[in-house]
């Protein structure tokens, strides 16, 4: 599978599980259902409220998480 590479900035995340169990099975219950994630040298930190939530390499955040650009 082909992904395009992630530049660094900040996103938005949203889950592409569609409720908060699928979510939960899958590892991703503490981004669900939106983080704001920050890439950064190839790697992914997640952040709710201020707090570090998760974190993964990029790749697999872009595999896993819808990711929009905001900054």
């Amino acid at each position: 599978m082909a992904t395009k590479t992630l530049r660094d900035g900040t996103y938005q995340a949203t889950c592409k599980e569609r409720n908060a169990l699928a979510a939960a099975m899958n590892g991703h219950s503490a981004v669900y259902p939106q983080a704001r994630c920050t890439i950064a040298k190839g790697w992914a930190v997640f952040v709710r409220e201020g707090k570090e939530v998760w974190e993964c390499n990029a790749a697999y955040a872009e595999a896993n998480f819808k990711l929009e650009r905001v900054g």
